[in-house]
């Protein structure tokens, strides 16, 4: 495994002298991407060609990498959504979608984020990623004062159900659309994954819930954990508590000060990354009765898209982990790849998060065969 050179941050100097001087001067104070692996990948990092324009349809156009961040009370966001490598060299349109928003305002805002991918080489799959991406932002907006009062409140069934519902809407869509266009369902979708952030510090939930493959990871004391929920069967939609959730009751803004950390109440079942989920206690589900799930070539999209949901309590110290299948599967199929995260972000423990251009750095790190596109959303607690 290559390492990159640290980031040591150097002595405070005078806002003039902090400006660099040159172009080259510029590109060192930005790391270039690393790599694992005893070599790079046969090809470079940087972007090669252009996707095709339409002069009737510029708004089509993806902008090869997109970078969002924020800061709320304990918690810093960091989003970053990058075109493949395979993609920069063929000039496809990145097919992976990312949408940060804020809903309301105060301690009272709901921070939400979705990442979606398309699938990969199939025309207008950018398309449906992006459309999947604001049917459901719309949704968690128009409703976001009832889902932070739930949030707040631990009413994990309704949260469930409720979400349920408007990822089931969604991709109602996609398929409505899919027919207008005259192409399968399983050609005009996308794998999603949200995160909701509560912007009140004193509520320390992270809710994610989605549809399709991605992973789900939390770093915590130096190890990563996958929480990625396993695809339910139809007989096995239990929704059982997990750890921490709805320990401490909703408490109107200023009522109190911040009460003692969450207990433990249930089982969250966390694989370690790397290790198939386990089988839920208690008896194996009955098999689903095949009248009721898709037969043929829609049988599989159908599994892989089934809801997943988990709202679990962070820890100071924790970083979330939220990502679409492309950054996903180096996390999990390369030591030495998870590895280097986890070393470069848990220092964060000893200082600030990465900025924007050092956490661009770190999603572009690099692993011969994982060239696809990949977006990675990381929450680190204070």
């Amino acid at each position: 495994m290559t390492q990159p050179s640290p980031l040591v941050p150097g002595p405070r100097t005078a806002p003039d002298e902090r400006a660099p001087s040159s172009p080259a001067r510029a590109a060192e104070l930005v790391p270039r991407p690393a790599h694992v692996g005893e070599a790079p990948p046969a090809h470079g990092a940087e972007p090669v060609a252009l996707p095709a324009a339409d002069p009737a349809a510029l708004s089509e156009l993806v902008p090869d990498t997109v970078l969002d961040g924020a800061h709320y009370g304990s918690l810093t966001l960091r989003a970053a959504s990058v075109r493949g490598e395979a993609a920069r060299r063929s000039g496809d349109l990145r097919a992976d979608a990312l949408l940060t928003a804020r809903f309301g305002e105060g301690e009272n805002a709901l921070l939400m984020v979705a990442v979606a991918a398309g699938p990969r080489g199939v025309p207008g799959a950018h398309r449906a990623a992006r459309e999947v991406c604001q049917s459901i932002g719309g949704a968690l907006g128009r409703s976001h004062a009832r889902l932070v009062e739930d949030i707040h409140g631990g009413r994990r069934e309704a949260l469930k159900s409720g979400l349920n519902r408007l990822t089931d809407r969604s991709y109602g869509m996609l398929r409505a659309q899919a027919a207008a266009l005259g192409l399968r369902p399983d050609q005009y979708t996308a794998d999603l994954r949200c995160l909701l952030l509560p912007a009140d510090p004193r509520c320390s939930t992270r809710v994610f819930f989605g549809a399709g493959e991605g992973g789900l990871l939390r770093l915590r004391d130096g190890s990563w954990q996958d929480l990625e929920p396993a695809v339910p069967d139809e007989k096995d939609v239990t929704g059982a508590p997990v750890v921490g959730y709805g320990a401490r009751p909703y408490e109107p803004t200023g009522a109190q000060d911040r009460a003692a950390a969450p207990e433990p109440t249930m089982d969250l079942r966390i694989q370690p990354l790397g290790q198939p989920p386990g089988q839920p206690p208690g008896p194996a589900p009955a098999p689903p009765d095949p009248r009721e799930t898709p037969q043929g070539a829609e049988a599989e999209g159908f599994r892989r898209r089934r809801f997943r949901f988990r709202a679990s309590v962070a820890r100071p110290g924790d970083t979330l982990l939220l990502c679409s299948p492309g950054f996903a599967a180096p996390m999990r199929e390369e030591p030495a790849f998870a590895a280097h995260l986890a070393a470069r972000w848990g220092e964060v423990a000893k200082g600030e998060p990465p900025g924007l251009a050092a956490y661009l750095a770190d999603v572009q790190l690099r692993a011969r065969g994982h060239d696809g596109d990949r977006t990675a959303v990381a929450v680190w607690e204070s």
